[in-house]
């Protein structure tokens, strides 16, 4: 038997947007979008009034207009983004030290054992959340469970500023009812592929054998197999070790010229050999991402045999990528990123296994 673990999963609401509304009080109650203001600009957040047009990340600029004519476009400050950031994690020290960051905007806690010495993981999630309005003005929600991968999706749930705890006994019928599209890890494709399977629930993902998920979604299927049933071990990891690094840039004009494109890559390379430098690590596999105008996404990837961390070889790699085939269209965006880092190669992944819980004596 294995004592419970309880993992919270803060995450900010409409972070960028947020802080932009709280410096600038002309803009609270406005629909807002941080980034994408340039004629090929992306979207980077948008403010909770800009979503219900259907403004959301990653989108272009222009169609964000185009869906809400009144959206009001906002440089981003990340600068200013993270001095808040910082803010927010001290109040997660002072719970737990076992801390893993996503993102500027969103982390994982456990505090299975807490430095309040608070039984309750849905208490001290109200009691962050409280900490952090009193602290920055910001609002944020929360996911409490036994695991990374529902407290993720529980965090969802309530939101803007609620919080939700999917407890022990409830965590087989919460996945067993949630909507495929709604698992942490489950994108468009992957979501339309198992409709096409008849997946499309929790339920119907749970009937089908590890066989049938690994025969039609590679090493993924033991992964579905496995978090359906409410088994993810993966430990928040303090020190995340970094998987890949790289960078990309956006177009004002469409590139149809190689000799441009090299150009572009040049710089990229340049870039991603001082964030290399910064962290200390190298790489062998180099991946060369490429949309094109009608915005289709291609990447090509070349793994050698060494580590390499400089922008000449970066690039060499890159150029050998980029030549490989015939481009299909102009090009608006270009990028490299660098994986198989040397920070890999002491790492295990965790083996996914049956575990037996008991639940503490004071509950969750």
């Amino acid at each position: 038997m294995k004592a419970i673990r309880k993992i919270i999963h803060v995450d900010m609401d409409a972070f960028y947007a947020s802080v932009e509304q709280l410096d600038n009080p002309e803009l609270r109650g406005k629909a807002i979008a941080v980034g994408g203001g340039s004629k090929r600009g992306v979207v980077s957040a948008a403010s909770y009034e800009a979503r219900k047009f259907g403004v959301r990340s990653a989108m272009s600029g222009s169609i964000a207009k185009k869906l809400c004519p009144h959206l009001i476009f906002v440089k981003t400050r990340f600068d200013r983004y993270r001095e808040i950031s910082q803010q927010i994690r001290k109040i997660f020290f002072e719970y737990t030290d076992l801390v893993e960051p996503l993102s500027l905007d969103e982390a994982y806690l456990d505090v299975t054992e807490n430095k309040k010495g608070n039984p309750s993981a849905t208490l001290i999630a109200e009691e962050i959340r409280k900490k952090i309005k009193e602290k920055t003005g910001l609002n944020a929600s929360a996911g409490i469970s036994i695991n990374k991968f529902v407290a993720k999706i529980a965090s969802d749930f309530n939101k803007p500023n609620g919080q939700k705890t999917v407890y022990p006994a409830e965590v087989t019928s919460f996945l067993e009812d949630l909507e495929i599209r709604k698992f942490h890890g489950v994108g468009k494709v992957t979501a339309e592929k198992m409709y096409r399977l008849g997946i499309f629930t929790g339920a119907d993902l749970k009937q089908k054998s590890v066989e049938f998920l690994t025969e039609n979604f590679g090493k993924s299927g033991h992964h579905y197999f496995n978090v359906v049933r409410g088994i993810h071990l993966s430990e928040v990891k303090p020190h995340r070790i970094r998987k890949s690094l790289g960078a990309e840039r956006t177009f004002s004009e469409n590139i149809s010229s190689e000799i441009f494109m090299l150009e572009r890559l040049e710089h990229i390379a340049e870039e991603i050999e001082r964030r290399l430098s910064k962290s200390k690590v190298a790489g062998k596999t180099v991946t060369l991402k490429i949309k094109y105008s009608d915005f289709s996404l291609q990447t090509r990837s070349k793994t050698l045999s060494y580590y390499i961390a400089t922008n000449a070889l970066i690039l060499e790699v890159a150029k050998d990528l980029l030549y490989q085939e015939k481009m299909k269209n102009s090009v608006r965006l270009l990028g490299i990123s660098l994986s198989n880092l040397n920070t890999d190669k002491n790492q295990k992944e965790d083996t996914p296994k049956e575990e037996v819980y008991v639940q503490l004596k004071f509950g969750f």
